[in-house]
């Protein structure tokens, strides 16, 4: 739980540990609004689940103190995002912060092709990873390749999209696209994907993230606005994991990391909390069935 502070404090030492949701402002990293957190919290200890391009906006959950080792749970999760797809401009970066590569006469292009081609999306597709991209290939990011000015080819990745709405924007030539897709997508490649499967070239502008998992937009908060207030304690990092209520025996045996035979319904991860709610670990299935720490945040018994 979040514990009391002042930021003005230079002699502070305590930790605050949980998880903030923060609305990630256009114009930075995510590594910036690390940094920000930083600050703002007092600790160095602190994380982000999940890369937001610079100029996106949105959700990126962020993790304090211990909660930090609960990241790894939230990456894989689900995303939703919105955005705007300009056909007729193919970009160098997939949006439109690249150089212009090529121009498409676009002009007879209709709502009903740009939601038919979009329909061909869902499901199970292959997607190759674009050059503006964290993805590592030879121990090198790949946008540390595109910035020297080198392509390197980019074996294509599993990814699925879940759903696709789309709509008309203001402009014409430009659609409003609502998707639900998994861990990994990027949906610049997906406009891009779409422009070309409609018979041109297509870039993304204005990407934001309306969700990860259960943590929506509704509930993150600007960073300016950002405190103590807005911490959530690290269960509810988990929250989407089957809780278990440990007794004073299991509150021990957890403490130590100790693999159990325990007869937890399903397959895990389950959420371990003690009888206030507080999370003491997080447990996954072994190979011989029992059940094994994943990630133990309370201490030993002493």
């Amino acid at each position: 739980m979040p514990s009391r502070w002042s930021p003005a404090d230079p002699f502070r030492r305590l930790s605050t540990d949980g998880l903030v949701i923060v609305d990630k402002p256009a114009g930075c990293t995510s590594h910036d609004v690390v940094g920000r957190c930083r600050r703002i919290f007092g600790q160095r200890k602190v994380g982000h689940g999940g890369t937001l391009d610079p100029d996106a906006t949105g959700v990126l959950l962020v993790g304090l103190g211990r909660a930090t080792r609960l990241l790894r749970f939230l990456a894989p999760l689900p995303k939703s995002y919105v955005a705007e797809v300009v056909l007729g401009t193919a970009t160098s970066t997939l949006d439109d912060s690249g150089e212009v590569l090529a121009t498409f006469d676009m002009a007879g292009v209709s709502l009903d092709d740009v939601v038919a081609a979009a329909a061909g999306f869902v499901g199970d597709i292959q997607q190759v990873p674009p050059m503006v991209s964290a993805v590592s290939i030879g121990g090198r990011r790949l946008y540390e390749l595109a910035r020297e000015g080198i392509e390197v080819e980019r074996a294509a990745r599993p990814v699925t999209i879940h759903r696709i709405e789309v709509s008309l924007a203001s402009e014409p030539g430009v659609y409003r696209v609502e998707v639900d897709c998994s861990s990994g997508t990027y949906v610049r490649t997906l406009a891009a994907d779409l422009g070309a499967a409609l018979g041109g070239g297509a870039h993304l502008r204005r990407l934001r993230r309306t969700g990860v998992g259960p943590f929506t937009a509704d509930r993150a908060v600007a960073l300016d606005d950002l405190g103590p207030a807005h911490v959530a304690p690290p269960a509810a990092a988990v929250a989407h994991f089957a809780p278990v209520t440990a007794d004073a025996a299991l509150v021990e045996a957890v403490g130590y990391g100790k693999v159990l035979d325990a007869g937890w319904p399903g397959e895990g991860p389950w959420a371990v909390l003690d009888g206030a709610g507080a999370l003491l670990a997080v447990y996954e299935r072994a190979p011989d069935g029992r059940v094994k720490p994943a990630v133990v945040l309370a201490p030993a018994a002493t």
